[in-house]
């Protein structure tokens, strides 16, 4: 249940941030749900490339889990 969750968390978080990115890259004035970060568009456009890759590995990594643990049982 645990790896569920954390599946579906980095399922929200992957769809989040990749969605914040392609509109940062379409229109470069939209900040997004990261718009108080300092730095301007280099460091917004770093800050969602690194939660969208945060969020494709967290997800990959508890499905993986989940997937391990129901097969032992």
């Amino acid at each position: 249940m645990k790896y569920d969750i954390l599946q579906i968390l980095g399922a929200v978080l992957m769809c989040f941030s990749a969605q914040g990115l392609i509109r940062l890259l379409i229109d470069h004035d939209y900040t997004g749900f990261m718009g108080w970060l300092p730095g301007g568009f280099a460091a917004l456009l770093i800050a969602y490339a690194v939660a969208l890759t945060a969020g494709v590995l967290l997800t990959g990594w508890s499905h993986t889990r989940a997937k391990a643990l129901g097969r032992r049982n």
